[in-house]
């Protein structure tokens, strides 16, 4: 628990998926943003003033009413989920991903499908994950210095972390003395705690890297990481568990009809031939039904064989997108494929990684019109970075 950060590629995964989710939702709704989020929502902005007056509800939105603040924070959570997806400075960048999170979504709270309270969850948590040591810029950076240290030259000079960390400063500091960042008081603390503790690291990595003190702040790192990943862990089967309960005390779960109710709701049926075909079918009904139900209730007590916990992780996975083509649910459906995916076994990641390198590889090459022996490939960073395990921090300053 303080040796070392747990779950590398799996958090690792479950930040690509989680950002991947947030953009593609951001980018697909970029011509309605006004009427979801913006001055044209039926949400008006002296409404979400009140309720978050009451609730004490983060969201940098209230700061103005104005038309290109708005635009500032959409275009700042479109930018922040694309950096996060490739892991670039991930330590800042996830900071301000939950930032732009929070703030579009307490804007106005109706405005969800479900996935957003996944994504809302995942996005506090992932602050405080080292969720950037595999696949990621980061890593490759990291990587790279180790390198050129281990032939006896210098690590890069880094000059974006300490210009972001800078920034960053120039708007926490008036943020908290104005009262900007809502009423709890544990959001303040978290983000102050961040970006003293990343200040800390970039100076003792610059100065001392071998002091007593930059341990110490590996081993706090490492223990929120895995505490983090352990509450991500705890969030999904705490999801299934819920669900799947509910859903036994339900008649219409009871005799195994449930199923065929939202395959005949216009809004739930973007594909109604394939709707239909699926609910003319009592029999298919009947085990999707069920089957629903038992996956959901017992994923948290196969988490102890996992043989068993792979087997269900696979057909909620599957449930998951049949959930997104037949009841037009995409982004729902991959904000919790993306938090299912902490679950997923090392070996089937790295071997991921492997086949995801190969095809990148083979698809430049071919770009490249380079010659190339029938399989030879070239070893690239991600190669190194799946050898090591991940033993490739990537963090440095905000990173």
């Amino acid at each position: 628990m303080t040796a070392t950060p747990l779950g590398a590629y799996q958090s690792a995964v479950v930040r690509i998926g989680v950002s991947a989710t947030w953009l593609l939702f951001l980018l697909r709704e970029l011509p309605h943003r006004h009427e979801l989020y913006g001055p044209d929502s039926p949400w008006s902005w002296d409404m979400a003033r009140r309720l978050i007056a009451e609730n004490d509800a983060f969201t940098v939105l209230m700061w103005s009413d104005g038309t290109v603040w708005f635009e500032t924070v959409y275009a700042l959570a479109l930018v922040s989920a694309a950096l996060l997806l490739v892991g670039w400075r991930t330590r800042a960048t996830s900071v301000v991903f939950m930032a732009g999170v929070l703030s579009l979504q307490n804007r106005s709270i109706f405005m969800g499908d479900g996935g957003d309270n996944v994504i809302h969850l995942m996005a506090l948590y992932l602050v405080l994950t080292r969720c950037a040591r595999v696949w990621s810029l980061d890593a490759r950076r990291a990587a790279k210095d180790a390198a050129s240290l281990a032939e006896g030259g210098r690590a890069g000079r880094d000059v974006a972390g300490p210009v972001l960390w800078a920034v960053l400063g120039c708007v926490l500091l008036p943020a908290t003395l104005m009262g900007g960042l809502g009423g709890t008081w544990w959001l303040p603390v978290l983000l102050w705690v961040v970006w003293l503790g990343n200040g800390a690291w970039w100076a003792l990595n610059r100065r001392s890297p071998e002091h007593e003190l930059r341990a110490l702040l590996e081993v706090l790192a490492n223990l929120a990481h895995n505490a983090a990943l352990f509450v991500i862990m705890a969030e999904v089967c705490l999801v299934y568990a819920t669900a799947g309960w509910y859903k036994i005390q339900g008649s219409r779960w009871q005799d195994g009809t449930a199923v065929y109710y939202p395959l005949k709701l216009d809004y739930f049926t973007p594909w109604a031939g394939l709707s239909g075909l699926v609910a003319s079918s009592a029999l298919v009904i009947m085990v999707l039904t069920y089957v629903t139900v038992i996956v959901q209730v017992a994923f948290p007590f196969t988490l102890f064989n996992r043989g068993v916990k792979n087997v269900l992780l696979v057909l909620m996975i599957g449930e998951h997108a049949g959930i997104s083509v037949l009841l037009g649910l995409p982004f729902f459906s991959m904000a919790m494929i993306a938090a299912d995916a902490v679950f997923l076994p090392t070996a089937f990641l790295v071997w991921l990684g492997h086949r995801v390198s190969r095809g990148r590889q083979r698809l430049f090459s071919r770009a490249a019109g380079g010659p190339r022996l029938p399989g030879q490939r070239r070893a690239g960073p991600d190669d190194e970075e799946a050898t090591r395990g991940g033993a490739g921090d990537g963090h440095t300053l905000v990173g």
